[in-house]
């Protein structure tokens, strides 16, 4: 039930960097849901220790009762079941799916389905990908050449009311 904040020399690079960080974003978008958007608490006591413990708690019982489990997976596994999924069910998975098929397979009910859902572009990872299966993954043709293209780069405020107003705006653009 502790949750902390890791400094940056703590954090280990891997073959599945969504996994390699240091302030896990969408764990804690996943806490503000548990706890019912009650967690202002929470993120004063992280901002000012570095962590929070949940046990015992309310929320903690909520999560519980959601049978929200935990494992591991280190490179060779991931290696392992990208090479497994794609020779048995012809399907290229990324190393952070990778993670999840593993550990789903290891904790689920063998009597129930598996759902897993893709969480990245495999092409993303070309090395690993490479690494497990013995060649380059394809690139969807909208990938085709994206190292070349024109970047954009728009630096602004850190201001709540800019950052929402460029948000708006780029959101219209795209529409159009």
């Amino acid at each position: 039930g502790r949750y902390r904040v890791r400094r940056n020399d703590e954090v280990i690079a891997t073959s599945s960097p969504s996994m390699d960080i240091a302030k896990a974003s969408n764990f804690e978008r996943f806490i503000h849901d548990a706890a019912g958007g009650d967690v202002a608490r929470l993120w004063d006591q992280l901002r000012t220790t570095g962590s929070f413990d949940l046990g015992g708690t309310a929320t903690w019982d909520r999560i519980s009762a959601r049978h929200v489990v935990a494992g591991s997976s280190t490179h060779a596994d991931r290696l392992d079941t990208i090479a497994e999924v794609h020779a048995t069910h012809g399907r290229l998975i990324d190393p952070h799916t990778a993670d999840g098929v593993k550990v789903g397979r290891a904790l689920a009910d063998p009597d129930l389905p598996l759902v897993c859902l893709e969480t990245a572009q495999p092409a993303k990872f070309e090395a690993t990908i490479r690494e497990a299966i013995g060649r380059t993954p394809p690139r969807p043709p909208h990938l085709t050449g994206i190292e070349e293209r024109q970047q954009f780069v728009d630096v602004v405020p850190a201001d709540e009311a800019v950052i929402r107003s460029r948000i708006e705006e780029f959101s219209h653009a795209w529409r159009s």
